[in-house]
């Protein structure tokens, strides 16, 4: 799919040195805020920026310290768990 925006030049020019590089910039917050979400896992960020190895999109996320999203209802199913193992 391929969306177009419209930017005033002067705001594109203080976010960018050109529009390739604007373009991709966007790509990849649209990424993070999705992946941040909940919305997509690991693998579609990966697909979405063209990485050819997990371990490219992992560092990607790591420099953008997008953190995977996790629940109160995630911490309490982990802490049920816990009790369950640890008696």
């Amino acid at each position: 799919m391929q969306i177009t925006l419209e930017i005033p030049d002067s705001i594109a020019a203080q976010l960018a040195d050109s529009p390739e590089t604007l373009t991709r910039r966007f790509l990849e917050l649209l990424a993070v805020e999705a992946y941040q979400k909940g919305l997509i896992g690991s693998g579609e960020v990966g697909q979405m920026l063209g990485f050819t190895s997990r371990w490219d999109t992992y560092t990607f996320l790591q420099h953008e310290q997008a953190e995977p999203p996790y629940t109160k209802a995630d911490l309490e199913s982990d802490c049920a768990t816990l009790k369950k193992l640890l008696p």
